[in-house]
């Protein structure tokens, strides 16, 4: 035969679920809006509010831990007068508490409404466990993370034996859910404010790096540039001073060893600029091509053989004029180098792509072989060993280039000429 519930206590079990739906959505609120930097005080808070509303007399959480067989009392409040357990609930083994670690594998709340009605299963058996904590009534809701049991929130009652239906069971158990995902939440801004201090670190040492590289390059510049201007001086001097006594093939070893010098000096400007392209600690600006190359070809030796077009109105960018200037200066001596032509002509160009601006350097010198496409762009590559090249000058390009976000390549054809694309961004 059915129990039968008078109207007056139906109505008082209602406004009971009512009110311990609305503290949850209370809890539930204070954690999604709370300074993670609070959560322990919040979730003591809140262990405090859900166990004085259950009528319980001590609330806590355990973590398990399976890898050594433990589980492990992290936060826990008890009502006045009620002993603290926490200090000594550290690295309990799972194997005293079998029952309920059963239940929770199975996603079940393990509950105990009367203690003492526990069987005396020996020193180590629950009742065993349970009693000398003066606990009488207890139940230990599982929490459950991606499916992974990883602890549980427990209330105890030790004035009285207490009883939970299962609307209570049901709102336990969002608590828990609720206490895995603020958890959860903890432990990702934690791990993205570790990641954070990691990648500060390494930004600030490689910034040391860099500036340490930088002041190396650069003494290392001075110091190998200083003997080459005696020695580009000094045989200068005799040759001016001999050229009159000396028969002209003997000076020609001489000629050449100031040729060499020469390279030498070309190539460790060539490996100073490459070094320092990406560390130069300016500003970017709008920048004037117009400007840039017209100050360019004042000052580059072209031959009277060789015309230049500039195309008018070429665009502003957003970046640096010494880069920009590498960048023009490499392309445009590159092209003046390879013209073998009685009428020889470079070009620079440009054309709106939309989101960016493709500028070519265009030539109708001995163009390149197909096969060196790619290695022309790769430090130290020549594709002859005549002259003072250093095999700088376009992987100097195409760092610029890459360094801005632009892409750089070639289109050629031997005997017909070059022509080198390359992409920048349109200021914002």
């Amino acid at each position: 035969m059915a129990n039968h519930i008078n109207p007056i206590e139906r109505d008082s079990i209602i406004d009971r679920q009512l009110r311990f739906q609305k503290l949850l959505m209370s809890i539930s609120t204070t954690y999604i809006n709370a300074d993670l930097s609070d959560i322990d005080q919040l979730i003591e808070r809140s262990l405090k509010q859900i166990g004085e509303f259950v009528e319980s007399d001590r609330s806590y959480i355990f973590s398990y831990d399976f890898n050594k067989g433990t589980t492990t009392n992290t936060y826990e409040w008890c009502a006045d007068g009620i002993t603290p357990e926490i200090d000594n609930l550290k690295d309990v083994p799972i194997d005293f508490i079998p029952q309920w670690l059963e239940a929770h594998r199975n996603g079940e709340p393990f509950y105990v409404e009367d203690v003492s009605a526990l069987p005396k299963d020996g020193e180590f058996g629950l009742r065993a466990i349970l009693e000398p904590q003066g606990v009488k009534s207890l139940i230990a809701i599982p929490k459950i993370k991606n499916n992974e049991l990883i602890g549980f929130v427990g209330f105890d009652s030790v004035h009285k034996i207490n009883t939970y239906n299962e609307h209570e069971k049901d709102i336990l158990f969002v608590y828990a859910n609720m206490l895995v995902n603020i958890i959860q939440r903890k432990e990702t801004e934690e791990h993205i404010k570790r990641q954070d201090a990691k990648r500060e670190e390494l930004l600030q040492h490689l910034s040391n790096h860099n500036k340490a590289l930088n002041e190396y390059a650069h003494v290392v510049s001075h110091d190998l540039k200083a003997p080459l201007i005696n020695i580009h001086t000094l045989i200068s001097w005799f040759i001016d001073d001999n050229k009159a006594k000396i028969d002209p093939a003997q000076l020609q070893p001489l000629k050449q060893a100031l040729f060499n010098v020469e390279k030498m000096d070309l190539l460790i400007k060539g490996i100073l600029n490459y070094s320092t392209i990406d560390r130069m600690d300016v500003e970017d600006s709008l920048i004037n091509l117009n400007v840039i190359i017209d100050e360019l070809l004042e000052t580059l030796l072209i031959p009277e053989h060789i015309d230049i077009t500039i195309q008018d109105n070429l665009p502003q960018v957003l970046g640096n004029t010494w880069r920009f200037k590498q960048v023009f200066q490499n392309l445009i001596q590159n092209a003046v180098a390879y013209c073998d032509k009685e009428q020889s002509k470079v070009e620079v160009s440009y054309i709106d792509k939309g989101t960016v601006y493709e500028f070519c350097v265009r030539d109708n010198g001995v163009g390149i072989n197909a096969n060196y496409f790619n290695k022309i762009f790769k430090i130290f590559t020549k594709l002859e060993s005549t002259g003072t090249s250093s095999g700088i000058g376009l992987s100097i390009v195409k760092k610029i280039v890459n360094f801005y976000k632009g892409d750089i390549w070639v289109e050629s054809k031997e005997g017909e000429g070059s022509a080198f694309y390359f992409t920048l961004l349109k200021p914002e």
